[in-house]
């Protein structure tokens, strides 16, 4: 629902209070003065720099108002001094007074205490408050006299919209349906005034409008925010040995075009076992954007700010979609969870996550990895927030060897030359080893002696893990359970009675 649409709701019911969040409040008064021309409303805008001024009214007289609890006192005053309209009375003199950024103002008592009588008052004669925010920062006497009401960012129509706009000069160079749309899904999460400065950069550089463009600036924009980085390398399936079962199922997962939406899936492995570097290479296999989530990016300073961190970044996650949503090690970042050491906020970031995980209804594949079952929440893993939990074992004898080819190729080493004793080794370990050969231009049988799995360092971790995961985790090399060795072991071992003890008989 837009804008208008809600505040006209609110308007019409009498909310005198509504607090707009939004990053756009430009875009957002100039939606609110359009609108209110349209229904014949009064509406003042104030600003700590412009003053009091009336947009939507260019006959109005304007009242000297230089500080914030002025314009408060003003508010019922300002009716009179706008000029008759034929549809005032139509409108009820329905009055809307703007503040932007006005948070910044309530740290006063006085304009607390006077805000609040404006809207007890504002609710009989029509007098309304329009607080435009970035944030939601009400004084408890306030926090029930205000509705709070979304600024979206634009949908992929509006963002048409301004690509059109911006190409009115060049309307040949539009792009075709297909180019067309990939453009709108380069520029989804953006702002508007964001979105017509890209499409602008395009034009600049190219004399068309081209998504790689979009997708730098995109980068840069939320690499400026630090809750959100975007992925767009050029790994693949192709390039990654093993996890075929794992692999097939995210490809059906997101097939383009299915009317039941995937949520997501968990990935469980010891560390090295390709979980990274899958959901790198997850979003250039679905043709879908990869965004990071770093929960330790999240956590702020102040009270409140953790909350709205991950409230914003999720809110960014669904505007961009169709995405992929990867969040790495889930474990260090939630290990907080149901303590008191930091008042609680590390189990608030979790309830907002899980809330969205059950209820969002975007496009957002979400992939989180963990290392340490045992230090996750149980919560997390319940139907209907996940699709799957999948086991990342250490690779077996063909993945490795595919593993051990990729790495040749990448780091120039010839065929011909031995691969050393690798059982229980990750990929990472192969990796490592491959680029200690040609970093110290040895064979890849002396670099080994460098490399120590964590299949040995971290033996007892490993072994845990796997015993956990066997019959509760999906196998991400085959389809069905993973079960681990020994367990496949023992089932399939003869069992033989002993003959029973002649004494007994």
């Amino acid at each position: 629902m837009s804008l208008v649409s809600q505040l006209n709701d609110y308007i019409n019911a009498a909310f005198s209070g509504l607090w707009v969040q939004t990053v756009e409040p430009d875009e957002a008064e100039r939606e609110l003065v359009e609108h209110a021309r349209r229904q014949g409303w009064t509406l003042a805008v104030w600003d700590i720099t412009r003053g009091l001024r009336f947009p939507a009214d260019s006959n109005a007289t304007v009242p000297e108002v230089n500080d914030p609890l002025a314009v408060l006192k003003a508010l019922p005053t300002l009716v009179p001094q706008i000029s008759t309209s034929r549809n005032a009375a139509e409108a009820e003199h329905t009055t809307l007074l703007v503040l932007p950024n006005f948070h910044r103002f309530l740290n006063s008592a006085e304009i607390v205490q006077t805000l609040f009588e404006q809207l007890v008052a504002g609710k009989q004669r029509r007098t309304f408050v329009v607080v435009l925010s970035p944030l939601v920062t009400l004084p408890i006497e306030l926090e029930r006299a205000f509705v709070i009401v979304d600024h979206e960012l634009p949908t992929q129509d509006q963002l048409g919209a301004i690509a059109t706009e911006v190409m009115a000069d060049h309307s040949e160079g539009l792009p075709t349906d297909r180019a067309w749309q990939a453009l709108l899904e380069a520029a989804a999460g953006l702002t508007r005034a964001e979105a017509e400065g890209a499409f602008a950069l395009s034009l600049a550089r190219h004399d068309a409008l081209r998504p790689e463009v979009i997708w730098d600036l995109k980068a840069q924009t939320l690499r400026k925010l630090n809750l959100l980085t975007l992925h767009r390398g050029h790994e693949d399936f192709a390039s990654l040995g093993g996890l075929s079962a794992l692999k097939d199922f995210c490809r059906r997962a997101l097939q383009p075009g299915r009317s039941v939406k995937p949520r997501g899936a968990l990935l469980l492995s010891p560390p090295g076992c390709g979980k990274s570097a899958f959901c790198r290479a997850l979003g250039n296999e679905t043709g879908r954007p990869v965004l990071t989530l770093d929960i330790g990016s999240l956590m702020g300073g102040l009270v409140g700010d953790t909350e709205r961190n991950v409230r914003q970044a999720l809110k960014i996650a669904d505007a961009m979609s169709p995405c992929v949503l990867y969040c790495d090690e889930l474990e260090k970042g939630l290990s907080g969870v149901g303590g008191s050491g930091d008042s609680g906020v590390s189990t608030r970031l979790f309830g907002t996550l899980l809330s969205w995980l059950a209820d969002h209804e975007s496009d957002v594949f979400f992939i989180g990895t963990a290392n340490d079952i045992s230090r996750l929440p149980p919560e997390f893993t319940r139907a209907e927030r996940l699709d799957a939990i999948f086991f990342l074992d250490l690779p077996g004898a063909a993945e490795r060897q595919t593993i051990w080819q990729q790495y040749r190729r990448q780091y120039d080493i010839a065929v011909s030359q031995p691969i050393p004793a690798d059982v229980d080794w990750t990929g990472a370990e192969i990796k490592s080893c491959c680029r200690l050969s040609a970093l110290l231009d040895v064979s890849l049988t002396e670099a080994a002696r460098n490399v120590v799995p964590v299949a040995r360092t971290a033996a007892e971790a490993v072994t845990k893990l796997r015993q956990w995961a066997s019959g509760r985790c999906l196998s991400a090399d085959r389809s069905g359970l993973y079960v681990h060795q020994t367990d496949s072991a023992d089932a399939s071992r003869r069992k033989v009675r002993r003959p029973a003890d002649p004494m007994n008989n």
